[in-house]
């Protein structure tokens, strides 16, 4: 029993005694932890002590079915460890991110609550190592809560954001077909395609960078659990990572699969770095598509001015009337972010020493962090700038009337230069190429104007007689 003094009691544990807040959860070696951080003022991520939480009730389930554990023993730490995963005892778990490299202390963290929960539901006197930690080590816990927690957050949030803003660009896209606009090359005009094509290309990106994150997927569901302190699974009994894996895909609605090479997942973390590598990709797309928003929206008068984004808020404190492109604004700042959560996960995959990983709690914050980030980002972008658009086709349409480069199609009848002469004459003058193209080419303008239909031209081939 500790022992109580005002707002205190003391606990202990193999390095001696230490005085811990009356009323919290957690013992002498998370006390110490967060005596010993004080970096950053940031917690681990609550879905990282949702994966932790599994896993103990995973692994409270597992030993107790190999009878390892009392039966009253095993519900009790598997309920208790489920509240921790529910996100009931979030305030419990207040080490910093920037900790031991293996993440030892966040796991004795959710041991000693864990086991204080458990003692107190009254079925038993419940140890945190004795029992919580019981086939299990830190070094293959924390790799394991990793990959259940961005496997979770992945599944269940990013891939739902990713679709929902493909289908709605595609949703855009539809009655777009034949409102066509100048292309852009260099960010100068070039040869016309149609809006569908344009946002087109956008669905497509997404739709690679999700078909990249569902393949790493593949490889970060494989989890080191059973490895306990080194991969040679110590203390653990030989049947233990494989009951994991099951009963861990039971309690998520999630498949995943012990590894099979348990040294790997403790010493090397290149599938969160492949994952993470994957968001970045997807960070990359998302890019363009806000910068193409922002340059599409830019004006009204003086910019591009091709589309008209939602008005959610004044843009300026000194301007009256402006109105800013927000929401593309913040999702390029999340995809800088990303970019640079990549650089650091990458930099800590490298630091794995010989049998582990020593940067594992910075994989689990940044990885989480870049997936967090981007499917709100993706559900911003989708339901605040993209669903409430507006085409200016009059814009649009008085542009690409005047645009010059739509001679091109013109090259195989007329020629490079002839054409190049046409071009650089109707911009001169600011008139449409048509009108110049009748003076100069030697052909009919009933020709000429099928030959410089922009709907046409969208549709790519070599043009011919116009018949």
């Amino acid at each position: 029993m500790a022992k109580k003094t005002a707002g205190f009691r003391l606990e202990h544990d193999s390095m001696g005694e230490l005085r811990v807040p009356a009323d919290a959860l957690w013992g002498a070696q998370t006390q110490r932890a967060v005596q010993n951080f004080p970096v950053s003022g940031v917690p681990m991520p609550r879905e990282f002590i949702r994966a932790l939480g599994l896993v103990k009730a995973a692994a409270a389930e597992v030993n107790g079915g190999f009878g390892l554990l009392g039966k009253g023993v095993s519900a009790a730490i598997r309920a208790a460890a489920l509240d921790v995963a529910a996100g009931a005892h979030d305030a419990q778990f207040p080490i910093d991110v920037f900790q031991t490299g293996s993440g030892t202390s966040s796991n004795m963290n959710a041991n000693e609550v864990i086991a204080t929960l458990a003692t107190r539901s009254g079925r038993a006197k419940v140890h945190p190592n004795d029992h919580v930690n019981l086939g299990q080590s830190s070094n293959d816990v924390i790799p394991t809560a990793i990959r259940v927690a961005a496997q979770l957050a992945t599944v269940e949030r990013l891939l739902p954001a990713l679709r929902h803003l493909r289908k709605t660009i595609e949703r855009r896209a539809r009655p777009l077909r034949k409102v066509t606009k100048t292309g852009r090359t260099h960010l100068m005009d070039a040869m016309p395609l149609t809006f569908a094509q344009e946002f087109g290309a956008w669905a497509a990106q997404l739709e690679s960078a999700q078909g990249r994150i569902e393949d790493a997927l593949k490889r970060l569901r494989r989890l080191p659990i059973g490895g306990t302190a080194i991969g040679t699974g110590i203390n653990a009994d030989p049947r233990f990572g494989k009951a994991m894996a099951k009963a861990l895909s039971s309690l998520s609605g999630t498949k995943f699969e012990s590894a099979a090479d348990k040294f790997e997942g403790l010493a090397a973390q290149d599938d969160a770095v492949e994952l993470s590598g994957q968001l970045s990709t997807l960070a990359v797309a998302l890019m363009k598509i806000a910068n193409d928003l922002r340059w599409m929206n830019s004006g009204p008068l003086a910019g591009l001015g091709e589309i008209e984004l939602p008005a959610l808020q004044p843009g300026s404190s000194i301007m009256p009337g402006k109105v800013n492109p927000v929401i593309p604004e913040a999702a390029a700042m999340v995809c800088a972010q990303v970019m640079g959560h990549h650089t650091a996960i990458t930099i800590a995959g490298q630091s794995g020493n010989f049998q582990l990983n020593v940067m594992l709690p910075l994989i689990a914050h940044d990885l989480l962090d870049s997936i967090r980030l981007l499917s709100s980002a993706m559900q911003l972008l989708a339901d605040s700038a993209i669903a409430g658009l507006r085409v200016r086709e009059d814009r649009v349409g008085e542009a690409l009337a005047r645009n010059p480069i739509l001679v091109t199609a013109l090259n195989p009848l007329i020629g490079y230069e002839k054409a190049a002469a046409i071009a650089k004459r109707a911009y001169r003058e600011g008139r449409p190429v048509l009108d110049v193209a009748v003076e100069m080419s030697g052909l009919p303008e009933k020709q000429l104007r099928v030959l410089l239909d922009p709907v046409a031209l969208t549709q790519g081939g070599i043009r011919g007689s116009g018949e």
